[in-house]
């Protein structure tokens, strides 16, 4: 199985959820494309580690609510215990900046801007789910037994990095100041 396969079992142990749930709750720490989705869905349930309930909609087709069996549940648990691999880290704006003397200073500026403001985006909707997620679960979000601990700590970590990502880009501005 493939890192995606696990993160939409790890996605469907707090919860079950239909496929376009899936991909928004992946946005943390994945991009995924419904082309990817769909597909790993049919062969993880092929596989018996999940199974789908079809819902049915008025004005719209049948929705599937995918949930993970035991058998699924036990294979996340000894993902979960293995060694993780190296991170992958893929972001075209930073393939721009290393060729960034290409341009003038003026769309530096720019593209540095834009992706602050990206980020306070980013830092906003963080904030506000780590406050829902602390009203809503009190004390247990520090539990290691609680459903939402991972959750928290995965947003917690992002938040960081979002902080941590404006903070470079105010430095990056600095420099673009003082230069010629």
């Amino acid at each position: 199985m493939n890192a995606l396969a696990y993160a939409l079992l790890s996605m469907l142990v707090r919860k079950s959820c239909t496929g376009y749930e899936l991909k928004e709750l992946l946005e943390v720490f994945w991009q995924a494309k419904h082309s990817q989705i769909y597909p790993l869905l049919a062969k993880l349930e092929g596989e018996g580690l999940l199974t789908y309930e079809r819902v049915e909609q008025s004005s719209k087709p049948d929705k599937k609510v995918y949930s993970i069996t035991e058998k699924g549940r036990q294979v996340l648990k000894d993902w979960i215990s293995s060694p993780a691999s190296p991170p992958v880290i893929r972001d075209e704006f930073l393939i721009k900046v290393y060729a960034i003397w290409l341009v003038d200073k003026q769309i530096a500026k720019q593209m540095f801007d834009e992706r602050k403001e990206t980020y306070r985006q980013k830092v906003l909707y963080r904030k506000e789910e780590i406050k829902l997620m602390e009203q809503e679960f009190g004390d247990t979000v520090w539990d290691i037994s609680s459903r939402v601990f991972g959750r928290y700590l995965l947003f917690k970590r992002k938040l960081q990095q979002e902080e941590d990502e404006i903070v470079w880009c105010d430095w990056v501005m600095t420099l673009l100041d003082k230069s010629n």
